[in-house]
């Protein structure tokens, strides 16, 4: 999508509005309709178009992270067990992200208490409709046969779930071989235990609680249609650089090797980066405000802007040295300062805009990586505004 686009939606819809529409986005945040930020959101994503595809496949990866807020316990993001004794404020953020275009396409922001990643991927799935052919990659932990199932019933939609490979694997992983493998696995999904049931041995039985409507409840556990629903899919299983053993479900055609589907699935990397950003770069790490509300406003604030700025990134011309050892690529976090900048300066200059971003970059080093630090972090408050 050309920067003129980008200038237009920015200039036009928010800067050269109604005085009703300049008054709405600019309200205080108590005064402010909850589903404004979200909507601005969705509406960004719908007038621009992200066509970045990979064999044919619109690539759209699906995991949750948690942002913290300061300690409210009357909050229903309170969070207290043994781990954290005195207790935190966290949301749950979902989103689905185009890893291609590096942008975040629908999103669904929890309580971390109430969390539900898979309840929250199929809403997602079910508010959506596929116009062309896109692969939706997950971790571990949307792995569940009514997500298969889900995405086997949704058009145009493949899927590539990594899946457990211990003895609390699904039926038909748990019994192979750890050994790099790609085979077809079908079965169905059977919700109750007749005679007639026991009858049929190529069967999964799926204990659902007996009182759970149907829908009314997304957990593992759970199925949003019939008894003995058919599942057909191919499990690959891939040795890392370290040694250990991968396995994912997929529904990718025989055309994509085992070679490919771990390289498809290594790609999903790219939204724990985009987390990264989206923190620490975009200032998520640090809400101000103990309601809930408005933290979930500054989060899809935060969400609009990265996706502003990693438009305008992929306009940008590089330019790479002749004999350089690395490639070189805009420095993001330059670019997101830059672009809050552009969206605050009233006849800013687009095509200057795009100049200075330019000139800050970094370089390309592939294979670097670092020890993953899972530790749960408090809030540190913002005291620190205030004046020593």
């Amino acid at each position: 999508m050309s920067f003129i686009l980008f200038y237009t939606y920015f200039s036009g819809r928010l800067r050269r509005g109604s005085s009703h529409r300049v008054r709405r986005h600019s309200a205080p945040r108590s005064t402010r309709p909850r589903r404004v930020p979200h909507r601005v959101f969705d509406n960004f994503n719908s007038d621009c178009a992200d066509n970045a595809l990979s064999r044919g496949y619109r690539l759209l990866d699906v995991d949750g992270t948690t942002v913290n807020l300061p300690q409210n316990p009357n909050s229903p993001s309170f969070v207290r067990h043994e781990g954290i004794p005195k207790g935190v404020n966290q949301l749950h953020l979902t989103p689905l992200y185009d890893i291609l275009s590096r942008t975040f396409v629908d999103a669904v922001i929890q309580p971390e208490p109430k969390k539900d990643e898979i309840g929250t991927l199929i809403t997602m799935l079910k508010r959506r409709d596929f116009t062309q052919k896109t692969l939706i990659i997950a971790d571990r932990g949307f792995e569940s046969y009514n997500v298969i199932a889900h995405l086997q019933e949704k058009a145009n939609a493949d899927f590539l779930i990594r899946v457990k490979q211990s003895r609390s694997a699904m039926r038909e992983v748990a019994k192979l071989p750890m050994l790099e493998l790609d085979c077809d696995v079908s079965f169905s999904i059977c919700t109750t235990q007749k005679s007639a049931d026991k009858a049929n041995k190529n069967y999964v039985f799926l204990q659902v609680p007996k009182k759970s409507r149907p829908g009314s409840s997304t957990r593992r556990g759970c199925l949003d249609f019939g008894n003995y629903y058919p599942m057909k899919f191919r499990i690959c299983r891939f040795q890392l650089d370290n040694g250990k053993f991968e396995t994912v479900a997929t529904s990718l055609p025989r055309s994509f090797t085992l070679e490919d589907v771990k390289t498809l699935y290594h790609l999903r990397w790219g939204i724990e980066t985009s987390f990264r950003d989206l923190k620490y770069t975009l200032g998520l790490v640090n809400l101000h405000g103990r309601s809930d509300a408005f933290a979930e406003q500054k989060v899809y604030a935060g969400l609009t802007t990265f996706n502003f700025a990693s438009r305008v990134c992929q306009e940008v011309v590089i330019r790479q040295p002749k004999d350089g050892i690395y490639a070189y690529k805009v420095n993001f976090k330059i670019a997101v300062t830059l672009c809050k900048e552009f969206i605050r300066t009233p006849k800013a200059d687009g095509e200057k805009l795009m100049r200075e971003i330019a000139r800050y970059t970094v370089p390309i080093r592939p294979g670097r990586a670092d020890q993953r630090d899972s530790r749960v972090k408090g809030f540190p408050g913002f005291v620190y505004q205030v004046a020593a």
